[in-house]
């Protein structure tokens, strides 16, 4: 698959995933969602004030997964395209930091146990991490290493997509056990998305040496 087939697989995938949560979210009950109902079956959860955050988490998350693809477009030359990439990239960062923040309070509530939580936690942690990495590389006028770091900075963005084509192929494999698959996926999401774009980097740094 060419380059230009894989961005157009991303735009594609983050888009469809993005409507998803919106529509879940937005214009049905949260309660009807899958992850929820199972969430409920546990009496010690209560919906409130764990939806809420939830909300905060899915527009800020959402805005980051289909801002992330526009991003490597509009830092191609140009003056008009260059704002545009430094308005998005704001609102980028911000939608990060503010979902990091609260998908850590989200990550003590996930379905799986502390196994999961863990996975989450450590996958908010670097996302907000690289995210800020990228912001300190470009305000030194590092272009190269500011790219690098966005690049792995979506690359945690995508675990929501990851998770989601991941999970099924996971359930298949435990024969149905829904929280073993998903203490799984809860590493795999990212780790797999982060091994992807690292040797994607190393790559490009051989091919330069070379």
């Amino acid at each position: 698959m060419g380059k230009r087939a894989v961005r157009v697989l991303v735009y594609l995938l983050a888009f469809l995933i993005g409507a998803y949560a919106v529509i879940q979210y937005g214009f049905f009950k949260p309660q009807d969602a899958g992850l929820v109902s199972i969430k409920l079956r546990n009496p010690d959860f209560h919906l409130e004030p764990w939806v809420y955050v939830m909300y905060v988490h899915i527009i800020t998350g959402v805005l980051a997964l289909i801002i992330g693809p526009f991003q490597l477009f509009l830092s191609k030359a140009g003056t008009t395209r260059l704002k545009w990439h430094r308005l998005m990239g704001y609102l980028y960062v911000i939608s990060i930091s503010i979902s990091g923040l609260v998908n850590i309070y989200l990550s003590f509530f996930a379905t799986g146990g502390w196994i999961a939580g863990l996975g989450f936690f450590t996958l908010d942690v670097m996302w907000v991490a690289f995210t800020w990495m990228s912001v300190y590389k470009i305000s030194r006028k590092d272009n190269h290493a500011h790219r690098e770091w966005m690049l792995r900075s979506y690359a945690l963005t995508f675990a929501a997509v990851t998770l989601r084509l991941l999970l099924p192929v996971l359930l298949l494999l435990f024969h149905g056990n829904f929280i073993p698959a998903y203490q799984m996926v809860a590493w795999m999401s990212w780790v797999v998305n982060l091994v992807i774009v690292e040797v994607m980097i190393r790559s490009r740094h051989h091919h330069r040496k070379g």
